[in-house]
């Protein structure tokens, strides 16, 4: 099992196109727990949690999961989880870890999953790596719109060239897709899905980003901004709403996923730190500042010279964490990738 989890690390790592499906079986839902799991205390500063493995664990075969990619929360505080099992792609959790509801069987590559409001109804934003295509759902699942490879660019050649892996809804309703796992542009729609702009894009240029896994709308500043991942780089880059380029924050030894705000901090999942052979990963926290102030699973955040210094996970509390969900009382949901298809784990904030 050890090997084979080896080489599909080392496969993910040659090739940031394509995702690495995992092929464990059953959970294990032990790994990394001490003797006295409800003891394990991770975190610095203000931001220390308790950890809770076992909040989330389901009979896999009754609600089985592969890869646990994200979360959001709704309105009604139910904590909805995207996963690539089209047994049920997308599951309904309460606060408790009690499974509410399921429903999904067509989303393979389910891998993005965006939570918006609109009109007073909230809407679900899934993307679909292995579909090439980005779906708008109800909370119930009725598809309402569609955007298939964006063509209009004029940088695509066809439909697989185009991986998309998240979205961000502007103030306005304007979708943001980034394509993380294909040619890493932001990709912008009008509510409606019409073609506005692309940006940003492969590359080593100030304005383009290293594997735009995830974007986010950040408002914490007055003036909406976008926050979009360039996770290969082990930074982040803001642009503004449209497109230009602003600033870019290193996370050195941090692979992060998608940036999640919630009130003045951003939160980040880091997929890996020291190894893609070996179960890595910790959840970054940042203030308003974006200045690192915990690290989660990780070595306490040290800045010298206003640098931050590098960043590597510590003991065994992770399994390629690839999101967070904060709660209301700002507790930390973390669904992870590649887990041998584990359930979300809750960090309770302490």
């Amino acid at each position: 099992m050890k090997k084979k989890n080896q080489v599909d690390r080392r496969n993910f790592i040659k090739s940031s196109s394509a995702l690495v499906t995992s092929s464990f079986l059953l959970p294990n839902i032990n790994f990394g727990m001490s003797k006295n799991p409800e003891d394990e205390i991770i975190g610095h500063g203000d931001f220390k949690y308790k950890v809770n493995k076992n909040w989330g664990t389901q009979d896999p075969a009754k609600y089985p999961v592969k890869d646990c990619h994200e979360m959001v929360q709704d309105k009604q505080g139910r904590l909805i989880l995207l996963t690539n099992e089209t047994k049920n792609n997308v599951i309904f959790y309460d606060r408790s870890g009690k499974i509410l509801k399921t429903w999904g069987n067509d989303f393979p590559g389910a891998h993005g999953l965006t939570l918006h409001e609109e009109g007073g109804e909230e809407f679900l934003y899934i993307t679909d790596h292995d579909r090439h295509q980005v779906f708008k759902t109800t909370l119930d699942g009725r598809i309402l719109l569609v955007l298939d490879y964006p063509k209009e660019t004029g940088m695509y050649e066809g439909p697989s060239q185009y991986k998309p892996t998240e979205t961000a809804i502007g103030p306005n309703g304007d979708i943001y897709v980034a394509d993380g796992y294909g040619k890493s542009y932001v990709i912008q729609y009008s509510p409606k899905g019409e073609y506005i702009r692309h940006f940003a894009g492969q590359g080593n240029g100030e304005a383009q980003v290293k594997q735009a896994h995830g974007v986010c709308l950040d408002t914490r500043k007055g003036t909406p901004e976008l926050l979009v991942t360039s996770r290969a780089a082990q930074e982040f880059k803001r642009f503004n709403l449209n497109g230009e380029h602003l600033e870019t924050i290193t996370t050195p030894g941090a692979w992060i996923c998608r940036p999640v705000i919630k009130g003045d901090n951003l939160y980040f999942a880091v997929i890996v730190s020291k190894s893609w052979e070996n179960y890595d990963g910790f959840v970054m926290v940042l203030d308003k500042d974006n200045k690192v102030v915990s690290s989660p699973g990780g070595t306490k955040p040290t800045y010298v010279d206003g640098k931050l210094q590098v960043s590597e996970h510590v003991g065994q509390t992770f399994m390629n964490p690839h999101d967070v969900c904060i709660d209301q009382d700002e507790n930390i949901y973390v669904p992870q990738w590649a887990s041998e298809k584990t359930y979300p784990i809750l960090l309770e904030r302490v």
